[in-house]
Parts: C-alpha cells; structure tokens; sequence
C-alpha cells in the first residue's frame, strides 16, 4: 500500500503544479475563463489524490482488490474529469459534439465510482486491526 501512497502523491503533486500554473496564468493575463477547471484540478485532483495518498501511508486496507480499484479510479477519473472540463468548455482544438461532453461525464462517473470505493473502504477492517 505505500506504493499506491506514493502514486497518489505523486500525482497529486502533478496537478498541484498545473492548478498552480493555471491559477498564475489566469491572474497574469486577467481573465478567469479556467476557473472551474482551475478549481476542479486543486480540489480533485490535488487536494483528494493526496488525502487519499496519506489515508495508504497511515492504514493498509485489508481488501487489496477495492484498495487497487480505488486508486486507479481516483487518478483516471481526476484526469477524465479535469480533462473533459477543458475540452468541453474551452474548446482548445475546435473539438465540439459528443467526445468532450462523454470524456467530461465518463471522467466524473469514474471519479464518483473512486469516492464510492474510498467510503467502503473506510468502513471495513484495515490489516492493523484484530
């Protein structure tokens, strides 16, 4: 499990410095169009990966399978949801229809599945525990 700590971690940081960047951008140049996005890749993407990467370096769950299931979720749906945010409402390459509105939804759905897994998971027995 300190694997999946240190995975999360590492992501989490990797949108830290996005979210950091994006943020500075959006102050240098005066516009806020990100803002949502800059707010889900702080809040999704940085602040939830690494509470989860903490959560893995202080418990080891007992159930290895939801354990996996929870962090590869959390890191494909923080990046499909941020993603999908960006295609769907800035519209960088033109793409316009059903891919950003599907890569968007797929993203949150996946992400929502991540903090569903993460609830059971609080609530069962962790390796420590007799």
């Amino acid at each position: 499990m300190n694997s999946y700590s240190k995975l999360l971690l590492r992501i989490s940081a990797l949108f830290a410095f996005g979210g950091a960047y994006l943020g500075s951008h959006m102050a240098g140049a005066g516009g806020y169009e990100f803002k949502s996005i800059h707010a889900h890749i702080l809040v999704v993407g940085w602040l939830s990966l690494f509470a989860w990467a903490v959560y893995y370096k202080v418990f080891t769950p007992a159930n290895k399978v939801l354990a996996t299931i929870h962090v590869w979720s959390a890191i494909i749906g923080s990046i499909g949801l941020t993603t999908g945010m960006w295609l769907y409402f800035v519209k960088p390459f033109g793409i316009e229809g059903a891919f950003p509105l599907v890569t968007f939804i797929v993203g949150g759905s996946v992400l929502l599945l991540s903090f569903l897994v993460f609830v059971v998971l609080t609530f069962m027995k962790t390796e420590d525990e007799s």
